[in-house]
């Protein structure tokens, strides 16, 4: 059974700031104690297209395995490895993610899609977040009933990540807003 989530933020700030705060989510040192969950994120490659201009890249993230530690015990991890691939186009001011994990995949997978866009009520000032996260538990059939449960507590991590991100993201872009605002 596959479970999806959609979620919908709007930044009060522009797109410009909104995706360079996304580059900058898992870096900042500040955000680590939100992100608690974040083990560990490398670039494993950017590339620019020439004739578009649009950046493609792969990152590497590494992240505390979600759910209750008996789960844990059974998959025999702690950590889960994901992969993160995405596109900014400054032309259209788009910017796409898509992570999914690479590890645990014969008892989970997840696939989180997040897209940035200028807000169609306010392209210039504000940004739209569009996120779906689907999530698909591979149950025994003896363990069905522990696999919903299962996949509930992972979705309800999700959203509380989910939260945590935009909380770091929203602090990111204030802090860039007062880097571009001139002093008196």
């Amino acid at each position: 059974m596959v479970k999806a989530y959609r979620q919908e933020h709007v930044y009060k700030h522009p797109w410009e700031r909104v995706s360079c705060a996304s580059w900058r989510k898992f870096a900042d040192q500040e955000n680590k104690r939100i992100l608690s969950h974040i083990v560990d994120v490398e670039t494993l490659k950017q590339s620019v297209e020439g004739s578009s201009g649009k950046l493609y890249s792969t990152r590497a993230i590494t992240i505390q395995c979600p759910g209750p530690w008996f789960v844990r015990r059974i998959v025999g991890q702690d950590i889960c490895h994901c992969v993160e691939s995405s596109v900014v186009d400054a032309e259209s001011r788009s910017m796409q993610l898509i992570s999914r994990n690479i590890s645990l995949q014969k008892f989970i997978e997840v696939e989180e899609k997040i897209r940035y866009d200028p807000h169609p009520d306010n392209p210039t000032a504000w940004t739209l977040c569009q996120q779906e996260t689907r999530i698909r538990i591979k149950p025994l059939s003896a363990l069905s009933s522990i696999a919903e449960k299962l996949e509930q507590r992972c979705a309800d991590n999700f959203l509380q990540n989910s939260l945590k991100g935009r909380e770091v993201m929203e602090t990111i872009c204030r802090y860039l807003e007062s880097e571009s605002t001139p002093l008196r």
